[in-house]
């Protein structure tokens, strides 16, 4: 029968006691239904939000040259693109984009695309496309050059991973009478001035594919795993406004840009194509959105730096010594990409965190939490805390905290405790004086396991040391699963 004011009178205080408990153990598992649903969809909810962003601003576009590459041909015309194994339509979480041109020495092309694609798993191949621009108007050179790769990588261009595309005949301008600058020669204004014209071409054809898009060279070799690398990277910087990951740091390689800032990308090159180099024009978006001509230098390159963030050891590595550019000999070699990863990224739930270590030059916990560093802090006395405070309670699975790295393995965490903060108390567990419950304790440097589901959700989680150490501590990994 329902509960209704004149049926409360008949009932007795153990049976309105119990429907209290009941009803209150109903919305605390309604409550962690509703956490454990949002925490499920939370990151496919980000994702549909940015491809809703950038078809939005694709639309709002008052430039009509952008829809004549979106005409798909597959026969030579003046007015149309050549497009190879192409679809129209994807929903991949990544687009890599490979501008190639006729070099007269050697092309690096397939070693390029062997490392990428080799290191892909079967998961990852599902979930990212490489687009190969072919950037010459020859159309015998450009069918060379996709015959090559067809008979190479039949199987990645037929499974929709490999996509080749060329411009049509009449995209470029005339480059014979540009204007000289910055001391470059003729050639080399015409070399950058198209490249830079390649660069849009692919930024345009890629835009609505995905929802990041990373700017490679068809001469550069990849890290393993640096496919997962950058995507947690950038998931776990969601809700920062960035402009440009960069993921090596060496000219427009391994450049990460968000699939709605494309447009405006691509509007502000076409402006400004003939004036100064890709790096260049790229550095001046930056000033342009958040410089204040009032205030120092200083300053200006602080607010860049929030929009343009690098991700350290680098991930791609150039290769190439006989440039693009004719006669051009370049021995760039990025120094970061020999260097160890010295911390591994997760996807952690968003959350506030704090510490009362003294942090060493800048290694911040923040910065760990983001999966940008590793948490470096001078010798931690006991009770000292290292505390991860979630912005809502979340159902937590497994949790895993790695200290010390390849350079200072000796930085290891001891005597020190994994303890949680539930939503609700459970009154059978012993707690701490502050109502949080220990899980593990470090051994060798490494402290993980499993969440009890009577815990959850939870609303922190907190590393406690338990003993003064002889040594620094480096917090190298932090992980927190959500139970899916």
């Amino acid at each position: 029968m329902p509960l209704s004011v004149s049926t409360l009178p008949l009932l007795s205080v153990e049976k309105l006691v119990a429907y209290q408990r009941e009803f209150h153990a109903l919305r605390e598992r309604l409550r962690a239904a509703e956490h454990r649903t949002l925490q499920r969809s939370s990151e496919l909810n980000s994702i549909l939000e940015q491809f809703r962003r950038a078809i939005a601003e694709t639309n709002a576009s008052k430039q009509t040259y952008f829809m004549l590459f979106r005409v798909v041909c597959h026969l030579p015309s003046d007015g149309c693109m050549m497009c190879w194994f192409c679809s129209l339509f994807y929903a991949v979480s990544m687009v890599m984009g490979i501008p190639t041109v006729k070099r007269k020495v050697k092309s690096y092309l397939s070693e390029t695309l062997h490392s990428l694609i080799d290191k892909l798993s079967a998961e990852e191949k599902l979930d990212c496309v490489i687009i190969v621009f072919v950037g010459e108007t020859d159309i015998d050179y450009v069918n060379s050059v996709v015959a090559g790769l067809e008979k190479e990588f039949y199987t990645e261009l037929n499974s929709g991973l490999l996509e080749v595309i060329s411009p049509p005949a009449n995209y470029y301008p005339d480059l014979n009478n540009l204007r000289e600058t910055f001391g470059d020669s003729k050639e080399r204004v015409k070399w950058r001035t198209k490249q830079n014209l390649d660069y849009s071409f692919l930024m345009m054809y890629a835009v609505n594919k995905g929802v990041y898009y990373v700017q490679l060279e068809d001469d550069i070799v990849a890290k393993p795993n640096y496919f997962a690398t950058m995507k947690n990277f950038a998931l776990q910087l969601a809700t920062e406004d960035w402009m440009i990951l960069e993921f090596s740091q060496l000219g427009f390689i391994g450049k990460m840009f968000q699939a709605p800032d494309l447009n405006l990308i691509v509007e502000f090159i076409f402006m400004f194509y003939k004036e100064k180099p890709i790096d260049w024009l790229l550095d001046h978006i930056l000033w342009v959105k958040v410089c204040n001509p009032e205030k120092d230098a200083k300053h200006c390159e602080r607010q860049k730096s929030s929009l343009r963030i690098r991700f350290r050891p680098s991930l791609f590595q150039h290769v190439g010594l006989h440039s693009s550019l004719a006669g051009k000999i370049q021995k760039l070699t990025d120094k970061d990409f020999l260097k160890p990863l010295l911390h591994k990224i997760h996807v952690n739930p968003p959350a506030e965190v704090s510490t009362s270590l003294k942090v060493y030059q800048g290694h911040t916990l923040d910065k760990t939490y983001l999966g940008e560093d590793f948490f470096w802090a001078i010798t931690p006395m006991s009770g000292d805390y290292v505390l991860f405070k979630f912005d809502r309670p979340v159902n937590i699975e497994r949790f895993l905290f790695r200290s010390g790295n390849q350079e200072h393995p000796g930085d290891k965490i001891e005597n020190t405790t994994v303890e949680i903060l539930p939503f609700s108390t459970k009154e059978k567990y012993k707690r701490t004086e502050d109502r949080f419950y220990k899980l593990a304790q470090f051994e060798k440097g490494v402290a993980e396991g499993t969440v009890d589901p009577a815990f959850n959700p939870v609303v922190a989680v907190r590393l406690t040391v338990q003993k003064d150490s002889a040594v620094w501590a480096i917090i190298s990994e932090v992980c927190m699963l959500p139970l899916v």
